[in-house]
């Protein structure tokens, strides 16, 4: 198994400096191509936001990136520190706008609520907030959520899972960390616990259930090559492990796409009309 491991390791490596290349033309072809010259990014101090952040900056110059830094009360003090460390180092414009005020006012009237609703309610908050400030400097939102997450519904519909566009949707969490560290962000936040800063002490690997590398390694070999579930357990993966995944890519497929709409004429927009948003130019 030990050759195994070191086989699956070696599944999930990328050439960080093509990726870094590509993802730089991606964001400065896709916001040109629709008339903009200026994005908006909710930046958290994670290493997603981040890695977004530096991407663009490349893309489209400085001062047409736009930070949002939008913490809640029971946010990590680190995760404005990080982003702060993150505008300075990039030499970009950043708004700070503490989102408690709006999030406390709404749940006045539901003290019930669980610690997942008053996190969706925050990731779409600062998506609401984000949009506001894209009307503003007229600016495309840019999107940073990983393939990981994507495959596993881990985010909020319309929350954090919203953008314009998305250059990172295509990097498994493993993969991103590559990028990352060949854009140079900040060692802190490269090594600092993976989450999503919904509530205290909240970590994605803990709330999942299992690691990134773990999970990316099952998806690679299960997504990307196509392998059986015959093969993957030939492989060595644990059958429950399995079954929990699928569940997951099973029961989250409504996040990955538009809402379905009722057929009732020739082209109807979500299966007939399919266009690129450049259609028509």
């Amino acid at each position: 198994m030990k050759n195994k491991r070191v086989m699956l390791s070696k599944a999930l490596r990328i050439n960080p400096v093509v990726v870094h290349r590509m993802l730089v033309d991606f964001i400065r072809e896709e916001v040109h191509k629709v008339g903009f010259h200026k994005a908006v990014v909710g930046l958290s101090g994670g290493i997603d936001s981040s890695t977004v952040t530096a991407l663009a900056t490349q893309a489209l110059g400085k001062e047409n990136v736009l930070a949002l830094l939008m913490p809640y009360a029971t946010s990590s003090t680190e995760s404005v520190t990080d982003a702060k460390e993150v505008v300075q180092q990039l030499g970009i414009r950043s708004v700070l706008i503490e989102i408690t005020p709006m999030i406390d006012a709404y749940f006045k009237y539901l003290p019930e609520a669980s610690a997942l609703r008053r996190g969706n309610k925050m990731a779409r908050e600062r998506m609401s907030i984000l949009y506001d400030f894209s009307a503003k400097e007229q600016a495309l939102v840019l999107g940073t959520s990983n393939k990981t997450e994507l495959l596993l519904g881990y985010g909020t519909q319309y929350g954090d899972m919203a953008s314009a566009i998305n250059p990172i949707g295509d990097l498994y969490k493993t993969q991103l960390r590559q990028l990352a560290q060949h854009l140079k962000i900040p060692t802190r936040i490269q090594k600092k616990v993976p989450t999503a800063d919904l509530w205290a002490g909240q970590s994605d690997e803990a709330e999942l259930g299992f690691t990134y590398l773990k999970v990316d390694t099952l998806l690679y070999y299960w997504i990307d090559e196509r392998r059986s579930v015959s093969e993957l357990l030939e492989m060595g993966f644990d059958k429950k492990f399995l079954e929990l995944v699928q569940r997951k890519i099973q029961n989250s497929q409504f996040k990955r796409r538009l809402p379905v709409i009722a057929k009732l004429s020739q082209r109807t927009i979500d299966r007939d009309f399919r266009y690129g948003r450049d259609w028509g130019r």
